[in-house]
């Protein structure tokens, strides 16, 4: 934006040629009146539009990166772009098509911008079925033996493709650096974790005697003051819908629970659990009722991760962590992190339990436990899982 603004009768008379059917006479006037003037991206795209009608994709072209030049990001002028990139053939319509969905706004779309963004839609389908086959085709040739390796580079491949995105650890209470970020750990760093397995019957049945015995503890799992600015909680705040029983809860072992459950204590004093004044260790059974979803949130402490035991899971109950989703199977266990963003939903008509437990993050020392326990007692530990 150089020169002059353009006159306004210009588009009264590029208009007024255009009504007349003088598509080509309203196109060259309004590209002259453009030229070295303080062009706003939208007279760029009018010119784009008579370029395209007048079937000259090339001079439609570039007129859109002009406009692009002055506003790159605009939503309208990449769906153009891509769009006439597709018309020509040329091979990088699907990455232009990439492009411009990553700006599409929030809400519906209507009319021809919403007909192009379809058929857009189509053209960014195809092109990325033809990337992600030539880069399993890559994968292919040299398949590692070692299931870690192997998830994480798939799960690169999935960036790539924008199949995932990359989500972070971000307590919000306690963050350690340089700890491993990942959503669901791999087994082999708990090597507790097969015994833990072993005990599902056991821990299910003191479980559901503990859920029928009148004299148990439950209490909602989610507990703040109304003023608290924890609004993703509101429908949960003080709902049963979402219940623990506690057995150990921020370092205070809940007698009227734990005694009932003898098997259960005795597979979690086998495990690296924290002990921390105030915070831990934390070990519950989690109940959520049917038709019940937990909001995407973060947990307070990337020191340590939690691990589920599901017992009683109804079809359909899921679970997601950054990327990841997975459906609970009664009596296999994972150890996830959850300060890296997470939530679930029990969609079924009947309760879904699962055993909730904090241990250490296997990439801390012995001297690093004691460290991150002593400074997060001497802040008084802090409330929740």
């Amino acid at each position: 934006m150089t020169g002059a603004p353009v006159p306004a009768e210009v588009f009264t008379e590029v208009d007024a040629l255009v009504r007349a059917g003088h598509i080509a006479d309203a196109a060259e006037r309004l590209q002259d009146a453009l030229e070295g003037a303080a062009a706003h991206p939208l007279m760029w795209l009018q010119l784009a539009g008579l370029r395209r009608a007048l079937r000259q994709p090339m001079r439609a072209l570039a007129a859109v990166h002009a406009a692009l030049g002055l506003a790159p990001l605009d939503f309208r002028a990449l769906v153009m772009r891509a769009g006439l990139l597709e018309q020509i053939g040329d091979p990088e319509a699907g990455q232009a098509w990439d492009h411009a969905l990553a700006q599409r706004p929030p809400g519906a779309l209507a009319g021809p911008l919403a007909q192009a963004v379809a058929a857009g839609e189509q053209c960014h389908a195809r092109w990325l079925a033809a990337r992600a086959g030539r880069l399993d085709a890559v994968l292919a040739a040299d398949v590692p033996d070692d299931i870690d390796v192997a998830w994480r580079i798939g799960r690169f491949r999935d960036n790539l493709l924008r199949k995932t995105r990359v989500f972070h650890s971000t307590p919000t209470h306690f963050h350690y650096p340089g700890l491993v970020e990942r959503e669901f750990h791999p087994r082999d760093a708990f090597p507790w974790l097969a015994r833990l397995e072993g005990a599902t019957n056991a821990i299910r049945a003191e479980m559901l005697a503990l859920i029928a015995s009148d004299r148990a503890e439950g209490v909602p799992y989610v507990q703040y003051a109304a003023h608290e600015p924890l609004d993703q909680w509101r429908p949960l705040n003080h709902n049963r819908d979402w219940t623990a029983f506690h057995l150990f809860d921020r370092g205070r072992r809940v007698a009227v629970n734990a005694d009932r459950c003898p098997v259960t204590m005795a597979v979690l004093a086998d495990i690296p659990q924290p002990a921390i004044p105030g915070a831990g260790p934390n070990a519950m059974f989690s109940a959520l009722a049917p038709r019940t979803a937990i909001p995407a949130h973060v947990g307070v402490n990337n020191a340590r991760l939690v691990c589920h035991l599901p017992l009683v899971v109804p079809a359909g109950c899921w679970f997601r962590v950054g990327a990841e989703t997975r459906l609970w199977q009664e009596g296999q266990a994972f150890v996830f992190d959850d300060t890296i963003e997470h939530e679930a939903a029990n969609p079924s008509d009947d309760l879904r339990v699962v055993m909730i437990f904090d241990v250490w993050h296997p990439g801390l020392s012995a001297r690093e436990q004691a460290a991150v326990a002593a400074l997060i007692a001497a802040e008084g530990g802090v409330a929740g899982l």
